[in-house]
């Protein structure tokens, strides 16, 4: 008779590396469906490996009036083909052989809410502002190849600014991305004269939520948003999937060098008696048109448009990828 497998049944010493069970990777995937901005506002693509590629009709196309027995007049359509491939993310958190105390089940449960915060905050940095991007894209960048950026405060104006660039390249803007910090300044631009705050024009439902112009309105939260960017799209042209199934492994004899203890010395798991478990994830993303993005203030630095790690020449102030660019590796192997 087959035996029903039960992941609390196999604790942490004895299984070390594999698959996240079912349970927990199926909740954390979810998890990081629901709270990530990218998969919030874009259109999830099956994957069954790691690169899809697909046709999108882009331009062109149309109906006409015709009479009886008149040819109906066609028009040229413009059909781009599209690759979207996925990169790998990956997180390392030190955790206490207390942990150890408890079935696989509950140690991912534990972990879970810490797990999901990092890959969230990495793949919405990357994918909306372009820091520490793995990939040819961002709505940053997208927003900068398209002119579509603005300059000045943020207030009411500036709202209907946005809104018209997308109108102005035959795009429907669907939601804004902002910050938390921003709201402030959100309530003084809904003002109406008799100063109560006009909620047709900016609501707060949430920490995280809201509506401004009567469309939907989500806050990142990361401390790189700056205070003062709005950014406004198209969602239909943005497009994600996730690949393959989340897998883990238990470390415990490493020394972690990029993380360290209160006095700066690296983590050793051998010598502190500590565990660290390492998830690794398949996330890839694609915009298919520039055009339908648009921003106040949004960012145009350099990182914008470099892709990371290491794929191409453009070097990187950003802290969390100096080290992959192509010249810091070069640097490194001339030492």
């Amino acid at each position: 008779m087959a035996q029903t497998f039960n992941p609390d049944n196999v604790t942490v010493l004895q299984k070390k590396d594999g698959s996240i069970p079912l349970n927990n990777a199926t909740e954390l995937t979810a998890e990081v469906l629901n709270s990530s901005i990218v998969t919030q506002l874009g259109k999830y693509e099956e994957m069954d490996g790691l690169r899809k590629e697909f046709t999108q009709l882009t331009d062109g196309g149309g109906a006409y009036w015709v009479n009886e027995t008149q040819k109906i007049a066609t028009a040229k359509a413009k059909m781009v083909n599209f690759t979207m491939e996925a990169k790998k993310l990956g997180v390392i958190i030190p955790v206490s052989n207390e942990y150890l105390e408890f079935g696989l089940t509950d140690f991912f449960a534990k972990l879970q809410p810490y797990i999901v915060q990092k890959f969230n905050r990495k793949f919405d940095e990357a994918v909306i502002l372009g820091k520490n991007n793995p990939f040819k894209q961002s709505i940053a960048r997208s927003i900068a190849n398209a002119g579509t950026n603005i300059t000045g405060d943020l207030n009411k104006n500036a709202v209907f600014d946005i809104e018209n660039k997308l109108y102005e390249n035959g795009q429907d803007i669907q939601a804004f991305i902002s910050t938390n910090r921003n709201i402030t300044a959100l309530r003084q631009a809904s003002l109406s004269k008799t100063e109560e705050i006009d909620t047709g024009f900016f609501k707060r439902e949430s920490a995280i939520m809201g509506q401004l112009d009567g469309l939907p309105i989500v806050n990142m939260q990361s401390s790189l948003f700056p205070k003062g960017t709005l950014l406004g799209g198209n969602f239909d042209h943005l497009h994600y999937g996730i690949p393959k199934q989340m897998t883990y492994q238990l470390l415990d004899e490493a020394q972690l060098s990029t993380l360290t203890n209160e006095d700066g010395s690296p983590i050793n798991l051998a010598e502190q008696d500590m565990k660290a478990l390492r998830v690794t994830m398949y996330v890839a993303t694609l915009i298919t048109k520039d055009e339908a993005f648009a921003g106040l203030a949004a960012p145009n630095d350099d990182n914008v448009f470099a892709t990371m790690p290491g794929t191409d020449s453009v070097d990187s102030t950003d802290p969390d990828s100096v080290a992959n660019t192509v010249k810091a590796k070069a640097k490194a192997t001339t030492k």
